[in-house]
């Protein structure tokens, strides 16, 4: 059996990333891209971008409301809270580029 687990997306960063450090010392950016679903609602997304492998350079001088292009693949967390157990399924970023915006003629 053959698995492909690759995301391409292109939106809108919704609310400005928020730099954390676990516990292991790994970096990582959290944002929320704001996708075009069908029709006209915009379907946010929890996208995780690990700076030992997108590199803390390509997340500089990204902020809200810039467009860019997220890659990477689907993945689901399973963690516990004090409601119970909960699931969280984001986009871990392999790569992440700014879209300039078009030039109007």
């Amino acid at each position: 059996m053959v698995t492909v687990n690759v995301v391409v997306l292109a939106g809108t960063v919704a609310a400005d990333p928020v730099d954390r450090t676990m516990p292991s010392g790994d970096e990582v950016t959290e944002l929320r891209l704001s996708v075009p679903e069908a029709g006209k609602r915009l379907l946010p997304l929890p996208v995780a971008l690990w700076h030992k492998t997108v590199g803390k350079r390509a997340v500089k001088g990204i902020g809200k409301g810039d467009d860019v292009l997220v890659y990477g693949q689907l993945a689901r967390r399973f963690y516990r809270s004090g409601a119970g157990a909960r699931s969280l399924t984001e986009v871990v970023a392999t790569g992440i580029k700014k879209l300039d915006p078009e030039e109007e003629e």
